[in-house]
Order: structure tokens, then sequence, then C-alpha cells
């Protein structure tokens, strides 16, 4: 790619961006956040994928928005009681119908990795976008988030180094399981037209 492609490029994507915010995501700020560790901030080449409905299996609500910005109501429901006090975040989240949120600034580190680590790397959360899907951990997707997602995907590697994208259960092993066996790896790989050296070596062989 030629140096005027390379600028055209990051001039398309810096004008879908301010200071971190995608322009086409609802905003809800978390307090849940921190700054990337220094070298972490040159080479955010990772997105996380997951899944999450509160409580499990229900969709529509705004729970999840009221627990990564600390305003869920613990009492609301019992399951809740299990995740009492629970401090995490991701940068985005998208619900069923495709709608799109951003809870905390791409340039900075959400917390929604935990122990983690991929390509040769832990803390995964240092230098990585975390990506919500409302849905049931190993269950289906709807049409409109693989929509929704391809198109963010897009612009999140248009704005940031993006060579990696994997799900929760490849960067945490037997301590996570999403988005899950529900989630059609191959129709996103189409979708972006991204190479298989991109994604985990699990998805493009099954």
């Amino acid at each position: 790619m030629s140096t005027t492609e390379d600028g055209l490029r990051a001039s398309a994507g810096d004008a879908l961006w301010r200071d971190g915010w995608y322009r086409f995501a609802k905003a809800l700020p978390s307090p849940n956040f921190g700054p990337r560790p220094a070298p972490a901030r040159e080479r955010i080449d990772l997105v996380v994928l997951h899944s999450i409905s509160l409580p499990p299996g229900e969709y529509g609500g705004d729970a999840v928005q009221r627990l990564f910005t600390n305003r869920l109501d613990w009492d609301a429901h019992p399951y809740f009681e299990s995740i009492r006090g629970l401090e995490v975040s991701s940068h985005f989240y998208v619900r069923r119908n495709g709608e799109l949120w951003q809870f905390v600034s791409g340039d900075d580190r959400a917390w929604h990795a935990g122990v983690s680590s991929w390509r040769g790397r832990d803390n995964c959360n240092d230098d990585s976008i975390g990506i919500e899907l409302e849905g049931l951990e190993g269950g289906p997707f709807e049409d409109a988030q693989y929509e929704t997602l391809a198109s963010l995907a897009a612009a999140i590697a248009q704005h940031y180094p993006i060579a990696h994208i994997a799900g929760h259960e490849h960067i945490a092993p037997g301590r996570k399981q999403d988005p899950g066996a529900g989630f059609d790896w191959h129709r996103l790989r189409d979708h972006l037209g991204w190479g298989p050296h991109m994604f985990p070596s699990q998805v493009v062989e099954r």
C-alpha cells in the first residue's frame, strides 16, 4: 500500500472517532476503566469478543448498562446476588437488534478480559478492545448483531493496528466459555474479509 493510500485509510478511520469514542455508538461512560500501560498504548492490536445477558438468557432490559456503570440493583433479581459488587466494563456492547453502545474510550483500558493471555502476552485488558454481544454463552446470535459487529470491527481496525481477534474462551481457556459454540466465526470472517492468521486456529480449522 502506498503512503497516499495509508494516509487516506487513516483519515477515513479518524473521521469515525473522537478521543477513542466511535461516532455510531451510543455513549454511556463507565467509571470502570484506567489508562493503558505505556507500551500497550502503541499496540492496541487485539479485539476480544464476549457474550452477556442479565439475568442469563433474558434480553431487552438495561441491566448490562447498569452493571457497566455501577448502577445495577443487586436485589432486583436473585441471580444478581452472585455478582454483587462486581466492577467490570467493556468498550462496546451489541444488542440483539444490532444497537451499539460504548462505555469506555478505545484509547483506555476497559475491565473485560480478566486473567488472560494471547499472542504471547498476558493481561489482555492492556492492549485489547472488548466487545460484548447480548446473548447466552453457547447460544446463537442475531443477523443484526453480525452486521453491527462486522462494521464495528472494520472501523476499529481502521483506527487501531488490529492484528488479532479472539473470543474470551480463547484468551482465558478453562475459565471462560463465551461467546461459545453458537457464535459463527466463519460468518464474521466472511463479513470482514480478514485473513485466517487474524483468527484463533481453533475456529479457522473448525
